[in-house]
Formats: structure tokens, sequence, C-alpha cells
């Protein structure tokens, strides 16, 4: 049964994306380009966590997996943006 939440939030994050792309697209609303990019952003962050998280994983241990899949996704992406201006450097 907890196998099938993990599931279950997948696809609730793949229809996140979806509708996200949808917001994206339309022409009418800034806002609603805006809510649909960060939609997208979140639930793709968010799905990468999920998605690693193994299926044995239950209550507390899946969610405490979750967040430390999302703390090292965080310290990547730092990592990375402040590796930016070392790396520009190299180049020249």
């Amino acid at each position: 049964m907890h196998g099938r939440v993990l599931l279950q939030a997948e696809l609730a994050l793949i229809i996140l994306m979806v509708l996200g792309c949808v917001l994206i697209g339309q022409q009418w609303s800034f806002t609603l380009y805006q809510v649909g990019l960060l939609a997208v952003i979140g639930a793709t962050i968010l799905s990468i966590a999920v998605g690693n998280v193994p299926r044995a994983a239950r209550g507390w241990r899946a969610a405490g997996a979750i967040v430390i899949i999302l703390a090292v996704t965080a310290a990547l992406f730092i990592i990375g943006i402040l590796l930016v201006p070392c790396l520009a450097r190299l180049g020249q």
C-alpha cells in the first residue's frame, strides 16, 4: 500500500507538470505563465526526489529519503552556481 502512495505521488507530479506546460503555452495571462513555470520547476525537482525513493520505504523513512534527496539536489545546484564564475575564468 505504501508503494502505491509513492506511485500516486509520481502520477500527481506528472499531471502537475503537464498542467504547468499548458499554462506556459497559453497566451492570455502572464501571471498564469509564471504559475505554470513555477509548477513545472517545482514538480520536476520533487519528481527527482520521489522517483528515487525505494519502493520498500514507508512512512517517515520515505519522507526522510525525500528530504535527503532534495537536500543533495539543492547542494548540487548551489555548488554548480558557485562554480560558474571559476569555470568561466578558466575559459578566458
